[in-house]
Order: C-alpha cells, then structure tokens, then sequence
C-alpha cells in the first residue's frame, strides 16, 4: 500500500506518548533494565536470538531463536514467532479479526489437540502494512493460558485481555493494558 488513507492516519496520530519522552509516572529503569517507555511509535521490528519457548501443559508449541519483537511505546514488547519455528497442526484458524494502524489486518488462530482447545490464544498478520512486512511469516502469542519463556525466565502476560506483550525480567513500565492506561 503506498499512500495510507486518511481513517489510518488519524489513528496513527491519536496517540499522546511516541517514545520522545518518557513520562512522569513511568518507572526509570535500573542497571540492565529497559523502559517500555522509551519504545518508539510507530513501533520499531528487531530480531531476538535469544530462545523463546511456548508450551501449552506437556505440549511444545513454538521453539526459537529467530522471534522478532515488536517495540511500541507503553507496551512490553509482542513476540512473533516464525511460523517454521512453530507446531502449526496444533493450530486452527478462529473467528473474528482485527486492525491495527501500525502492522494491519491481524487474523486469530486457536490451539487444538484432541478435545481441547485454547481460542483465539494466537495471531498473525499474513499481509501486513508496510513498515511490519517481517510478520508476515510469523505468528504471535498471548502468553496468559500458556507457559512462556525467554530464555528459561518466565513471562508475566501484558496486563488486560487485548494485548499481547510479554513481560520479562528486564522491562519496566507501566504497561499499557491495565486500568487508567486507555489514553497511553
């Protein structure tokens, strides 16, 4: 897509906190730790090497060391996983999508083995906007229902039911998700 239409725009300028300057009530980070709040917007892709592990009870799910995160500003960053990297009979499509002004049409996927099921636990974004074109091979994680980690530390799930970011160690936030953080 080469010229953005004007609904996608308005979006994209909607949001007060870009990254420029880290706010009040953010938390300084110590020694090793990042802010979330020093994430740019629109978010920046980066390749991590470090091992993400996605388990789901006794299932291994997704093993890498090709993950590329998402930084975006009062998110801890979003894990995509490559889709090669990934048990992907374990999943099937979901119901529903979503938009997203930086990175697109998101579709949802659901795990599946046997009787039991975990909806929409997953998403992709097969044909992103300019800007996101690396997920489009990939798939990302909501790490609430399962048991994630970045190199063997464990991940805390972004706070609220929508995001997908996974909390490790090294971030501080406040993260957006939580109650009050509507107008980050």
């Amino acid at each position: 897509m080469s010229e953005l239409p004007d609904w996608i725009i308005s979006a994209r300028q909607q949001w007060a906190w870009q990254g420029q300057a880290r706010p009040a009530f953010a938390a300084a980070p110590g020694p090793g730790q990042v802010s979330v709040w020093d994430f740019p917007r629109p978010p920046r892709l980066v390749q991590d090497a470090r091992e993400v592990v996605v388990r789901w009870g006794d299932i291994d799910v997704a093993c890498t060391r090709r993950a590329v995160l998402v930084l975006e500003t009062a998110h801890p960053p979003s894990v995509y996983i490559p889709w090669d990297d990934v048990a992907r009979h374990l999943l099937q499509p979901a119901s529903g999508s979503s938009f997203c002004e930086w990175k697109g049409p998101a579709r949802y996927w659901t795990l599946v083995q046997g009787d039991r099921r975990l909806p929409r636990v997953a998403w992709s974004y097969p044909q992103p906007l300019a800007g996101a074109e690396a997920l489009a091979d990939c798939v990302a994680f909501y790490p609430k229902a399962l048991e994630c980690t970045v190199d063997g530390a464990p991940v805390t799930p972004q706070p609220g039911g929508f995001y997908g970011g996974w909390i490790t160690p090294e971030l501080v936030g406040p993260f957006k998700g939580g109650p009050g953080s509507e107008g980050w």
